[in-house]
């Protein structure tokens, strides 16, 4: 008898709590929670086709919402906990209303107001070289916005990106890159890491003097400069034999850098021409591009002559391997670095396509080095030590 006065004693100071807990809620709230499930439960019939947009949208639909009512009716930060609770009570399956998710959704919805697209002013695209291909036609159309789709890329994405990025422009820039080419969202973070906005499309070359218009454009906005093959690791930095062979080892991280549209055909790629043997380091495919691409690796600083080589690799594959079908044959040289004004030299009067950038593999370690205490600090810890256990 005094065990069941005791639970019936236990369960009213409870419902006193939860009553005590609803009444210091704003008004109002109740109402509002009972909207966001409901929000919630309309998303979960929909078409898993449009899994993502609708993801996208609930999430933004509720941090909308919770950044109006802190907004608007001065709702604390207190309302996130008490939501995340009541959710995910209401929905014990859906593992997306935590605290932190919460404020992702009101973050993901304060930066993007006009939801389902981001909105970037044509005037700041015209100072990034990475939408110069672009640009002409935006602005023959006389847009004052360029609206990239939000629905592009997944939740996750979205939030590395929001945390990682901060300007909308090189936020748009990522979005349609990473759509355009398949990132995961690791694979995102670390072009992002590695700086890919600013090495996309800088690549010296002569395009615009040897192809039409539009293959010059797409083919100058393929390359980059400097391409970042850290994935090689320092074993590959002896010779161009070495640096070949590694990267055709690890053929999807060679890929991966390159960029959508490569395919890999072969390293020392053989060629006849009168009877003498030649080998290409390494020939590729571009799909986009419609064209073979020679790729040169030099382990030492540019140099003129390097040109020639590569030039007389891009007749040959003309000559004896492209099809009428064909685009011409596009070169790339790729050295350990590189003097500009000696390339640009070198290119004056060059009729073959080609592409001069940098690599590097020492980036990754350059990294972990800079953060390691330098002899002299460990030697100065060193003495300090030994003069005080003496």
């Amino acid at each position: 008898m005094k065990a069941k006065q005791s639970l019936k004693s236990l369960e009213n100071k409870n419902r006193i709590v939860s009553n005590e807990s609803v009444e210091q809620l704003p008004n109002g709230y109740s109402e509002w929670k009972n909207n966001i499930e409901q929000l919630i439960e309309v998303s979960k019939l929909r078409s898993a086709i449009n899994v993502n947009t609708d993801t996208l949208t609930l999430y933004w639909n509720i941090g909308n919402s919770i950044l109006q009512k802190q907004q608007n009716e001065g709702w604390g930060k207190k309302i996130i906990e008490q939501l995340s609770k009541d959710l995910s009570n209401r929905f014990p399956n859906d593992r997306g209303y935590s605290e932190r998710n919460l404020r992702n959704m009101k973050y993901f919805a304060q930066e993007y107001p006009d939801f389902p697209i981001l909105q970037v002013p044509l005037a700041k695209l015209k100072g990034q070289a990475i939408w110069q291909a672009g640009l002409a036609k935006l602005e023959d159309s006389k847009q004052e916005f360029v609206q990239i789709p939000l629905a592009q890329i997944t939740w996750y994405h979205h939030i590395s990106l929001l945390s990682k990025v901060k300007d909308d422009v090189e936020r748009a820039y990522y979005i349609i890159e990473t759509a355009h080419n398949g990132w995961s969202r690791d694979v995102m973070l670390m072009q992002i890491e590695n700086g890919y906005i600013n090495a996309k499309g800088h690549a010296i070359n002569n395009f615009d003097n040897v192809l039409p218009p539009l293959q010059s454009d797409l083919a100058r906005c393929i390359f980059k400069d400097p391409y970042n093959f850290s994935f090689l690791g320092t074993m590959a930095l002896q010779n161009e034999l070495n640096i070949e062979k590694t990267l055709t080892d690890r053929v999807t991280d060679f890929l991966l850098e390159m960029g959508q549209g490569f395919a890999y055909i072969g390293r020392q790629y053989h060629i006849s021409v009168d009877n003498d043997d030649y080998y290409i380091d390494i020939l590729m495919y571009h799909l986009k591009l419609h064209c073979y691409v020679v790729v040169e690796l030099k382990s030492v600083e540019f140099k003129p002559e390097f040109v020639s080589k590569l030039n007389f690799y891009i007749s040959a594959v003309d000559e004896y391997v492209k099809t009428p079908e064909d685009k011409p044959t596009i070169g790339l040289l790729l050295c350990r670095d590189k003097s500009n004004k000696k390339v640009e030299f070198t290119l004056r009067g060059i009729t073959q396509p080609m592409g001069i950038a940098r690599y590097e593999t020492e980036k990754l370690f350059a990294d972990v080095a800079s953060s390691l205490p330098k002899i002299e600090d460990l030697e100065r810890i060193l003495e300090e030590e030994s003069a005080t256990i003496l």
